[in-house]
């Protein structure tokens, strides 16, 4: 009875009539961290597979990571979907995180997959990129996804009016962004990667936020392990499988699969919370690398909890990992 709810669940999840070739995408800006851990991979997949779809429209993906192949990577994962001329980004100052891989699987992708940058800091500059994108767009039609560092956001809502728009950052967020959705934070409270390692900018750019927030916190990716169907394909090919296949050959905590924290926030950022997830709504505070939970029904945040059965949410996730072009 479990496994035909499961199945039941999974199925309404793909093939609901509101997530079917809808007639007005989500415009989505996705900042990722592209490594050191590998969720990312899958996390655009997803994001060219809801694309695919009609469900998103993705307007750019910029890194929050300096690291010299991490823009490499992004632009051969949007080759691979064909979504070649997506626009990118990079943050530019000297202090921003600069992390690699230890699998080192950036380094066997940009080896084998075309690509046009090589190097990250070839890459625009992200705070440009981002008020360049956001000027031209409806007002409060944005939803911004973020599944790693805050560092482009914080720099984002400091930054001055330039040649794409008069409005400062904060601003320009509060005319053009809906919401953002943040892979971020352990909830009530924590430490999680994402906010801790650049601390600073975590609680600068959560405390200023003009917009309502959503937050998919380490708990909720915990649970849901992805990457085994994928291997278990035969016909399926290309840098995502790869990627899997490499990585979680070397870690005996991934043997069962690797954890999903950002394919999450990207699955909320275009189709909404429900059915897969309730909301818990108050407000975050940050303070020195470690989140805490005020609550509140009426706070401008909330945060992700368990509504369907784990593998539902699991399959619904990994089949969009699977998406071919």
């Amino acid at each position: 009875m479990r496994l035909l709810l499961c199945f039941c669940l999974a199925w309404l999840c793909l093939y609901h009539p509101a997530t079917a070739q809808s007639r007005n995408p989500v415009p989505i800006l996705l900042d990722t961290d592209m490594g050191p851990d590998y969720d990312d991979v899958g996390a655009l997949a997803v994001l060219h597979a809801l694309a695919d779809r009609g469900e998103a429209r993705p307007l750019a993906v910029i890194a929050c990571n300096r690291h010299p192949l991490v823009v490499p990577t992004i632009d051969l994962l949007n080759t691979w979907f064909g979504r070649a001329d997506l626009p990118t980004g990079a943050p530019r100052q000297p202090e921003a995180v600069s992390d690699g891989a230890w699998q080192q699987w950036p380094e066997q992708l940009v080896a084998r997959y075309p690509h046009r940058y090589r190097s990250t800091a070839e890459a625009p500059d992200a705070v440009a990129t981002y008020r360049q994108i956001l000027a031209r767009q409806p007002d409060r039609s944005v939803t911004l996804v973020t599944i790693g560092f805050l560092t482009n956001l914080a720099q984002l809502l400091d930054s001055r009016p330039d040649r794409y728009s008069r409005l400062t950052g904060r601003e320009l967020v509060a005319r053009k962004v809906k919401q953002l959705v943040a892979m971020a934070g352990a909830f009530p409270s924590g430490r999680e990667f994402n906010v801790y390692k650049d601390s600073v900018a975590a609680e600068r750019a959560l405390a200023g936020w003009p917009t309502p927030i959503v937050f998919s916190g380490f708990e909720i990716g915990k649970q849901i392990k992805t990457g085994l169907r994928l291997l278990a394909d035969s016909t399926l090919t290309g840098p995502v499988k790869e990627t899997y296949a490499l990585c979680m050959a070397k870690s005996n905590e991934d043997r069962a699969g690797r954890m999903s924290w950002d394919q999450t926030a990207v699955l909320v950022g275009v189709r909404g919370h429900a059915p897969y997830f309730g909301l818990k709504r108050g407000r975050i505070v940050i303070r020195g690398g470690r989140n805490e939970w005020q609550d509140d029904p009426d706070g401008p945040h909330a945060y992700l909890v368990s509504a369907m059965p784990v593998e539902a949410v699991t399959e619904v996730i990994e089949r969009m990992m699977m998406h071919r072009r």
